[in-house]
């Protein structure tokens, strides 16, 4: 006999599902953050020559925006919680999107300082708001992968925004391309506004059927003393996931900072070539999140539980660290840049399992848990920004950052293994 909540599956699966198409604007949101975001290192050279920037000052550019990112990453996330992701995305997309347009108009270092740490604040609620949106429209047994899809936006975007900036820069000038991003972000927030609403229940056009899935499968957390916005904190998996997150970051962010650099001088690259191959690792970590995304949903599905979260998170970090020591002993390019594919894959396994558990555990303050784990990840990623060239330098090779970053990645799967315990989640 079918049970009520099999019927309601099983209905829901011939309804139209609005919840795919808000997850393809979150897609789109994705795209849009990473490619504005990198549109500064494809411009780095023709604005260096312009403005008169060296690397040093332009290495504080960089550290500005990701010191900008982390510390505004709570706030983001409670105001998500406060206030829903429509108001929060228009806000955030629209602040970025200005500062993009002013990152054209600067004439010197400390102004662009300025606004890259602004423009890295404006950004810090991306992802967190993102992250209470599918907490509010999607079931716990698809949140899986539409984390993998979100993530998987990032990558591409990351991918095609340094091809696409790098192409107007050329065919235009290095300004160009920031007037044009940040007029595309306008563009994009006005449909977001005329179209999205924070809960299915607020939108006419949703069937019933696909209300009824949504609310039977919503994750119900573990309930903690208080109400307040620190409850968010209030698990004993909110450390582990917090230092993990570190783990991940501090790996993956070398795609974005020292890779084509890294590559370039050590096999002797032109800056096309160089720019090709980096670009692999980060097409290998869209489909990293695509695959983690659907193992996760499908290993939940089949009863797993917590187990659908740990296990490709830990899988993850355990064949980072094997990449990781195998680039050490790359003497190709192609052996240095499949040992980089495979570690952004390993550790890029590790989000939709991260952001998952954020829901699970956290509930109605998703977007502040998931705004401070990913707090933590950017410190990650400042500290891998200035950990490379430094062990680089006080060692004489790049072996030891690969060989920390290593150490790390065997952590973080420790403290995934460590989070088996006490499982709550509902089938």
């Amino acid at each position: 006999m079918e049970s009520a909540a099999e019927a309601v599956r099983s209905r829901a699966k011939t309804a139209p599902a609005r919840r795919w198409a808000v997850l393809a604007a979150l897609f789109s949101l994705a795209m849009l953050t990473i490619v504005d975001r990198v549109a500064i290192s494809a411009a780095k050279g023709d604005m260096s020559r312009d403005l008169g920037l060296t690397d040093i000052t332009f290495g504080l550019i960089f550290g500005s925006f990701a010191l900008g990112y982390a510390l505004f990453q709570i706030p983001a996330g409670y105001f998500a919680d406060r206030f829903g992701p429509r108001r929060v995305v228009a806000a955030v997309v629209i602040a970025w999107s200005l500062l993009t347009t002013t990152t054209a108009m600067v004439r010197g270092a400390a102004l662009l300082i300025g606004v890259r740490f602004l423009f890295g604040a404006a950004e810090a609620g991306a992802f967190p708001a993102s992250a209470r949106a599918i907490r509010s429209w999607l079931p716990v047994r698809e949140t899986g992968i539409a984390q993998g899809v979100l993530f998987g936006g990032s990558r591409l975007g990351a991918a095609f925004g340094l091809t696409l900036v790098s192409w107007l820069v050329a065919w235009l000038n290095w300004r160009a391309p920031f007037f044009i991003l940040g007029a595309l972000g306008i563009v994009w927030v006005t449909a977001w506004l005329l179209w999205f609403r924070n809960t299915p229940e607020e939108v006419s056009g949703v069937s019933e059927t696909e209300i009824a899935y949504i609310r039977a499968g919503r994750a119900d957390p573990p309930r903690q003393s208080g109400a307040g916005w620190t409850s968010a904190f209030g698990h004993r998996e909110t450390i582990p996931l917090l230092v993990q997150y570190f783990a991940s970051n501090f790996t993956f962010f070398l795609c974005y900072s020292w890779l084509l650099p890294y590559l370039r001088d050590r096999y002797h690259l032109s800056i096309a070539a160089a720019g090709l191959y980096a670009a692999i690792p980060l097409y290998c970590g869209a489909a990293a999140n695509w695959v983690s995304g659907a193992a996760v949903d499908t290993l939940y599905r089949r009863k797993w539980g917590r187990l659908s979260r740990i296990l490709p998170a830990a899988a993850g970090f355990l064949l980072g660290a094997a990449a990781l020591v195998g680039a050490v002993h790359a003497v190709t390019i192609a052996g240095a840049v499949g040992c980089f594919a495979a570690a952004t894959f390993g550790v890029d396994l590790t989000l939709s399992p991260s952001w998952t558990l954020c829901i699970d555990i956290a509930g109605d303050r998703t977007g502040t848990l998931s705004g401070a784990m990913n707090m933590f990840g950017n410190i990650g990623s400042f500290v891998s920004s200035v950990a490379f060239p430094l062990l680089l330098r006080w060692t004489g090779a790049s072996d030891a950052y690969f060989y920390c970053a290593a150490a790390i990645n065997l952590l973080a799967a420790g403290l995934w293994m460590a989070m088996r315990e006490r499982d709550r989640l509902r089938g």
